[in-house]
């Protein structure tokens, strides 16, 4: 059901999935093609804010710092494996691949290598501070439009 703290903790969290994003490009490799590379975070952060942060607002103050941090964990972990299996599909094109178990083993391992080359103290700050700020956002909506 449509709830204002739901739209609250989608936007919010879109809005840090593209911060996110910003800071993520100057870490990995020259030449790495984005494309719609933000567009693609956004829209996970929109559905991960409406999913699992919107779904858990309004029990209180510790409860929406977890719920934004959850959320937040949530957000990287489906973004490292979407664009793991977008690099996958590029390589099974160029035939890298012995055959499909080792392609779906590889989503893992270059969803890994992505988190590795993202895992700086900048990132992670970034992070945390915006997941503290969508989870107590969308639970001061939950509060303030019931």
């Amino acid at each position: 059901m449509p709830t204002a703290a739901r739209l609250v903790a989608a936007i919010l969290l879109a809005i840090l999935a593209w911060i996110l994003s910003d800071i993520v490009r100057p870490l990995l490799p020259e030449g790495t093609q984005f494309g719609r590379f933000n567009y693609v975070n956004a829209f996970i952060g929109i559905c991960v804010g409406w999913t699992v942060i919107g779904s858990r607002v309004g029990r209180g103050f510790v409860s929406a710092i977890n719920n934004g941090v959850t959320g937040t964990a949530v957000l990287i972990l489906w973004a490292l494996f979407f664009h793991g299996c977008v690099e996958m599909f590029r390589l099974a094109m160029r035939n890298r691949f012995d055959g499909p178990m080792e392609a779906l083993t590889s989503i893992f391992l270059i969803g890994s290598e992505f988190g590795v080359m993202i895992a700086t103290p900048t990132f992670f700050g970034a992070a945390f501070a915006g997941a503290l700020v969508v989870g107590l956002a969308a639970d001061a909506a939950a509060r303030r439009w019931r």
